[in-house]
């Protein structure tokens, strides 16, 4: 893979968990522009940046053209990371989901275009798979949206889309699976379930596992992640534009084998953490029991070649953790 300098480089929720990882990549070789509302994301991830001479934090809203088209001023790329993520707070705030996840995506769309930028690339969904029972999941195949986040992160593909053949602008969706790693934040109702488990095994409280622990993900590791969105805006090939991604690792892990692996990763840091029980509650309203990535199209158009397995990323994520939160 290629080294991408000299860019102005727009990252929007710049300041949350993948943002700011994309932020520390980037910021080496390029100049960075971070737009960011704190809403979910936090200034200590990016205040190691504030001093930087390539760093411009611009704190507003996705949901104010006016905000997005200031930010994007002059810049060569767009790595769209901002929206409102979690199906449970879709379910229970679907209005204001739809505001920040599909009007702020065209605003900033729009601000793109005109702003004359080279290349448009987002955080796309593996929820817009919907109820579409077949594994792996393969791009061309999908099925009806199981929440309103997933609703607003399949309309993001198809603006996109429509933006690409309209306009001319180019843009690449990358559907995350069940992204994983440093920076992600463990609190909070809506907190991830890598994190939050994480952090109630290091406190030694029971994590709750929604059902009976056989529900499977694709969990995939932040570098993987950070790698794609670096192909994704350095490719030259033409058939490789105006697509999604699935961004993942290409393998299935149970919440079961999750706990496992987790405890296995801590035991090292704290014995303790071997006697700490799992609670299993109800199912979760809108979850869909397996996800598992086909991930051969990256591979064949961007060149994509995951790093980290799901047990080599936790093996780093818990030790970020371990030194970060105790």
């Amino acid at each position: 893979m290629g080294k991408i300098e000299g860019k102005k480089i727009v990252i929007t929720g710049g300041a949350g968990f993948i943002g700011s990882n994309l932020c520390a990549y980037f910021l080496k070789d390029n100049e960075i522009v971070c737009l960011d509302n704190f809403s979910t994301g936090f200034r200590k991830n990016i205040v190691s940046f504030l001093e930087h001479p390539n760093f411009t934090l611009v704190e507003g809203d996705i949901r104010d053209l006016e905000v997005c088209r200031m930010a994007v001023a002059g810049a060569d790329y767009v790595l769209h990371q901002a929206a409102l993520g979690s199906v449970p707070r879709s379910i229970h705030d679907p209005i204001t989901t739809n505001e920040v996840n599909i009007s702020g995506f065209l605003n900033m769309l729009v601000a793109a275009r005109d702003a004359g930028v080279q290349r448009f690339v987002y955080a796309a969904s593996s929820s817009t798979y919907g109820d579409s029972e077949g594994l792996p999941k393969v791009e061309g195949v999908i099925g009806k949206p199981l929440s309103p986040y997933a609703v607003t992160k399949y309309v993001n593909e198809l603006y996109a889309d429509v933006f690409s053949k309209t306009y001319g602008i180019e843009t690449i969706g990358l559907r995350y699976f069940n992204v994983f790693g440093r920076h992600q934040n463990p609190e909070g109702a809506y907190a991830a379930v890598i994190p939050k488990f994480i952090s109630l095994f290091m406190k030694h409280e029971s994590p709750v596992i929604n059902g009976d622990g056989t529900y499977s993900r694709d969990f995939t590791y932040i570098d993987n992640v950070i790698q794609m969105n670096a192909l994704a805006l350095q490719t030259q090939n033409p058939e490789a534009v105006n697509q999604v991604y699935n961004t993942a690792f290409g393998e299935r892990t149970t919440l079961n084998e999750l706990i496992q692996y987790i405890k296995e990763n801590l035991l090292p840091f704290d014995p303790a953490v071997r006697d700490v029980e799992v609670v299993y509650g109800p199912s979760r309203g809108g979850d869909i029991p397996h996800s598992l990535a086909d991930i051969s199209k990256g591979k064949i158009l961007l060149g994509y070649q995951p790093t980290h397995s799901v047990k080599e990323g936790l093996e780093e994520a818990i030790r970020w953790y371990w030194e970060n939160l105790k």
